[in-house]
């Protein structure tokens, strides 16, 4: 999933990362829209994805403009930012399908949703007792989603203070971040402070806001200029595709080439 600072790269990595992307997109059939500013529910939109043939790699796409004048972070610290900005960027390397994460706003989306109603736990139980619960019972933490966040943050960059001689997690090569991030992942990285289950929090919190900032609607902060829509040969906003999954099954969808957001209807 990375390229190394020093522009060493592994030719594998972005087929990857762009086959997980691709995955996400087709085989769930929906995508969850910006969960704090829809009552804390992930609102489904219908995917022409998973009937797409792949089209070929398009030629290097500029950065887009943001839809929106935003200036500076909402939730995040600077050590926060830092760390965030460099995840994503690993995550999502700029390569010929996509700018960098940073670029195509995912990081502005996942400080958006801690900022707002998600973060601060609208909706959520907030009164003890705690205890220990299957995965199926959902998140039975005392902390708001935005302290969790912030909280497994703390951790990862102690972490690797203490395993790369002192240097945070922004500070690392790009080979040495992904390959952090694979061990949070499978387990291997403990929180010492015990607050939080730190394969739970990539596993379940970041990566839900990765993937919801790679694929919501652009006026959220994140998929900017559309560019994982365009990816995936999704069409956008309206709801009139209905007939168009049955018409355009296995056939490339023409409206997919210039995808519509809320924006494009404000």
């Amino acid at each position: 999933m990375s390229k190394n600072q020093d522009n060493s790269t592994n030719d594998s990595s972005s087929p990857q990362r762009r086959s997980f992307l691709k995955q996400v997109a087709g085989t769930t059939v929906s995508v969850p829209l910006a969960q704090g500013l829809v009552g804390g529910s992930a609102l489904a939109v219908t995917s022409l994805a998973a009937a797409q043939t792949p089209a070929a790699a398009a030629p290097a796409p500029a950065a887009a403009a943001p839809l929106e004048p935003w200036i500076g972070y909402t939730s995040f610290s600077s050590e926060e930012a830092a760390f965030v900005e460099k995840m994503v960027n690993v995550m999502c390397p700029a390569d010929e399908y996509t700018p960098s994460g940073v670029d195509c706003g995912l990081a502005i989306y996942i400080d958006r949703q801690l900022a707002g109603a998600y973060g601060k736990g609208w909706k959520r139980y907030s009164k003890g007792p705690w205890s220990p619960a299957p995965a199926t019972l959902g998140d039975q933490s005392p902390l708001s989603p935005e302290d969790q966040f912030k909280a497994g943050v703390e951790a990862a960059n102690e972490a690797t203070k203490s395993q790369f001689g002192g240097k945070t997690f922004d500070q690392l090569t790009d080979a040495q971040a992904d390959a952090f991030l694979k061990d949070i992942a499978g387990g291997k990285v403990t929180n010492a402070g015990g607050r939080i289950v730190m394969a739970d929090w990539l596993n379940r919190q970041v990566m839900q806001l990765f993937n919801e900032a790679c694929y919501a609607d652009p006026v959220y902060g994140g998929n900017n200029g559309k560019v994982f829509w365009k990816m995936i040969g999704y069409p956008g906003l309206p709801a009139t595709h209905t007939n168009d999954i049955v018409q355009f099954r296995g056939k490339p969808f023409p409206g997919a080439k210039d995808p519509k957001s809320i924006v494009d209807f404000s």
